[in-house]
Order: C-alpha cells, then sequence, then structure tokens
C-alpha cells in the first residue's frame, strides 16, 4: 500500500512540476520540446495541413489555454486574431515573442503585381515575412530565446535545458553545414520557383531568390502566368514547391507546360531540419 501512496505521489509532483506550454505552430513544439525535454507539455495551436492564415481552435485546444502559464508566439498571423481571446480566457497567461531579436526581412513582392495587389491587401505583419523559421541562423536565436524563458521559469533545471540546448544548436549548425554544402554544386541558377513565398529567410540566407506564382494571396493572372513561366523556363527551374496548406492550381499549370514536378511540402512541418535538407536537395536537383 505504502509503495502505491510513493508511486502516486512522484506521478503527481512529476505532473505538476511540468510547464504547460502553448505554441502556434509545428516547428515551434520541436524547437521547444528539443530544449524543454520532458520538463515541458505541448499543445501546438495550427495543426497539420491546417493554414495559420484562417485557423480557429479546437475546444480541447481552448482548454489548454486554461491550464498554461506560457504561450510561445512567433508572429503568425493566427496570433492577430486569438492571442488577445487566449488572454482573456487565461489572465495569468505569459505570451513569449519568440520572434524577439530576429532581422526580418520584407515578404516578396513581384514588381508586376505590387501596385495592383497593394490595394488589396491587408499589409499582413506590415510587410515583413513570418516565416523566420526557415533559416538555421534564425532558429538558434529562436532556441536562445527558448532556453532563458524556461530557466526563467524553472530555474531548477538550468543544468538540463543548457545540456538540451547546446546539443540542439549542435543539429542546428550541423543541418546549416549540410545545407551549404547541397547547394555548393549550384553555379550561376540560383532561383527556385514557389506557390507561396514563405522561404524568403531560406533564400535569403543561402544566396537563393524565389520566385513566386502567387504574392499576397492573388493567384496570378493568365498573362502573369505566361510571364512566370518564361522566367521559369529561362532559369531551368527544377521545381515548383507547393504547400498542402494552399490551392496549386496555379502551379500544375506551370508545372505541366516545363514539364517539372510539383513538390509538396509546408513550411508547417514538424521535423524542421529534415524539410530544410529536403528543399536544399530539392533547388539543388539532387532528389
Amino acid at each position: 500500500m505504502h509503495k502505491f501512496i510513493l508511486i502516486f505521489l512522484l506521478l503527481t509532483t512529476y505532473i505538476f512540476s511540468n510547464i504547460n506550454a502553448i505554441v502556434s505552430i509545428a516547428p515551434e513544439k520541436t524547437f521547444l520540446q528539443a530544449i524543454g525535454g520532458d520538463k515541458v507539455n505541448i499543445t501546438v495551436m495550427v495543426q497539420a495541413g491546417n493554414s495559420p492564415h484562417t485557423y480557429e481552435p479546437k475546444p480541447s485546444q481552448m482548454l489548454a489555454v486554461t491550464k498554461a502559464q506560457l504561450y510561445f508566439a512567433i508572429d503568425v498571423e493566427f496570433e492577430q486574431v486569438w492571442l488577445p481571446k487566449f488572454t482573456n480566457l487565461n489572465p495569468h497567461l505569459e505570451i513569449i515573442d519568440l520572434a524577439a531579436h530576429v532581422n526580418k526581412i520584407p515578404m516578396l513582392q513581384h514588381d508586376e503585381h505590387t501596385q495592383e495587389h497593394r490595394a488589396h491587401s491587408h499589409e499582413e505583419h506590415h510587410g515583413k515575412d513570418p516565416h523566420i523559421w526557415t533559416s538555421p541562423e534564425n532558429v538558434k536565436t529562436i532556441a536562445q530565446n527558448i532556453y532563458e524563458t524556461l530557466i526563467k521559469y524553472d530555474s531548477a533545471n538550468t543544468s538540463y535545458y543548457k545540456s538540451n540546448l547546446d546539443t540542439f544548436l549542435a543539429l542546428i549548425k550541423h543541418t546549416d553545414t549540410q545545407i551549404k554544402e547541397i547547394l555548393s554544386s549550384l553555379k550561376d541558377n540560383r532561383k527556385f520557383m514557389v506557390f507561396h513565398p514563405s522561404w524568403g529567410y531560406f533564400a535569403h540566407t543561402y544566396h537563393l531568390e524565389q520566385i513566386a506564382v502567387e504574392v499576397e494571396g492573388k493567384a496570378p493572372k493568365p498573362k502573369e502566368l505566361v510571364a512566370l513561366i518564361k522566367e521559369a523556363k529561362k532559369e531551368k527551374v527544377k521545381a515548383i514547391f507547393t504547400q498542402p496548406e494552399f490551392s496549386d492550381a496555379s502551379a500544375k499549370i506551370i508545372a505541366s507546360q516545363l514539364h517539372i514536378p510539383v513538390v509538396k511540402v509546408s513550411p508547417l512541418a514538424e521535423n524542421w531540419s529534415d524539410n530544410l535538407l529536403f528543399i536544399a536537395h530539392t533547388i539543388a536537383g539532387k532528389n
């Protein structure tokens, strides 16, 4: 009997000693899990295959919000609408900005699209690209932000979090080295085609250029489609990246004209490192 009481006490201590945390998107779960390990319970808001532009939380996720101590925000559109609602629901919820200390770059715009689209644009994120986690350099900053938050809330486990941080920073460095190696075969042809311009930080870090089919939420008009096909042909683009969260009808038209594959890959994928390596391989024509 005493043995069972001891086990029960140990289990309840373990449960209540954990930090309950919410993240907006799956890559954040990967980063938080890498550093927080078994000391953090994580709920992901925007589920796989859904768009952070339009996602609405399920009742079970709202319940998790009421029990959470920390919300790790990363400046995706979903948060603009829902963070005020979450803090109303749980006034003790602390919002941590994982994008702090990250230098943001402008969201891609096409010159020929810009004038017309600007009139309809919501000026999302004040024109800044929110997909900061597609660059290993930025993920180092995100990891540091997570580490500093966890040691503030759970200083007793500082050495545990520091050990995990060091391991994760080594993985980030290894990922970066591998990407550079994969892309080293590219000479002048450093452009790749995407449906939604989600890979700006990846392109910026590795001196690449993304050609976007859709800009500011607008599919290209027929004349623009012809120009994109011409550009992709000239640049010898090897594939078009599309996302499961968006329609890829325009991308399929371009791909069929150029006889190149449409590759579905989401910046919201949980397997962050593998995802970036896959994209690098595809751009280099090695898949």
